[in-house]
């Protein structure tokens, strides 16, 4: 029986992603346009389990070259609406397009002219139709066998989500060594390092100088000799970096000898 239902939920949730396809229309091709003109940052805003999700794409977004962050619209309209300025986007997700905490962020975005995408199930809600470009992530029915929980729902809205920032990944021309530079650490900077022993940075004739671009601006950043050596080392996997920092935090010195000063006898 529990076999039956986890088949039925992939399912459902796996059909709720496909018949997302036929949505990747003018309206998609104009959102991504206006998140890569975006001067400032992605606001991502959602409540509840649409909120869970929107933290989600929020970081997604961040990690891959456009700047991002959530704002959990409680909060908002308690007195962090100020965290939304001139210049920024703002991306909404709710399933029904009519969550109260939402629709009270709308005037604030429209009174400092910044663009409202809105990502809801129902294209006419309340939220599609003030904002300036709607995705539709409407779902035929929730995986949930008591159709209740959101299951589908933000199943939908997260590859939706995903989508939007691989668009921008490409647009961008977000590169492996980018990746590599907002991932110092763990499993997927070692990922970044393998990817680029395939793709090597590029260097100037000098071999003084690494190129890093970050977006569309380019960035460079100056080494000595030695921090070079290094670096080709890092590319060709000989080293790991983190590794000889910690080995060279956890050097023991050499107690220096302290002279003891005779105390006469009285």
């Amino acid at each position: 029986m529990s076999r039956e239902i986890a088949r039925k939920v992939l399912e459902i949730e796996s059909r709720a992603i496909l018949e997302l396809l036929p949505r990747i229309d003018a309206g998609f091709d104009r959102a991504v346009e206006i998140l890569l003109a975006c001067a400032g940052r992605v606001v991502v805003t959602g409540m509840g389990k649409s909120g869970l999700i929107g933290q989600k794409v929020s970081a997604t977004l961040a990690s891959t070259g456009t700047p991002s962050l959530f704002l959990h619209p409680a909060e908002a309209i308690h007195g962090d609406l100020g965290r939304i300025v001139k210049g920024d986007a703002v991306l909404a997700i709710s399933h029904s397009g009519d969550t109260g905490e939402i629709l009270a962020l709308v005037p604030q975005v429209k009174r400092l002219g910044s663009p409202l995408l809105a990502m809801t199930g129902r294209p006419r809600s309340a939220l599609a139709a003030a904002a300036d470009v709607h995705l539709d992530v409407s779902i035929r029915e929730e995986a949930c066998p008591l159709g209740l929980a959101p299951t589908a729902s933000t199943t939908a809205a997260l590859a939706m989500g995903d989508a939007l920032a691989m668009a921008l990944v490409e647009r961008r021309g977000f590169t492996v060594d980018d990746f590599a530079v907002l991932h110092p650490g763990g499993h997927l900077r070692k990922n970044g390092l393998q990817s680029r022993r395939r793709h090597p940075v590029q260097q100037s004739p000098a071999g003084r100088w690494l190129k890093w671009k970050s977006g569309d601006a380019g960035r460079y950043r100056q080494h000595s000799d030695r921090q070079l050596r290094l670096q080709r080392r890092l590319l060709r996997g000989d080293v790991d970096e983190p590794g000889r920092v910690a080995h060279r935090a956890g050097r023991q010195q050499r107690p220096v000898p302290v002279r003891q000063r005779r105390v006469p006898d009285r």
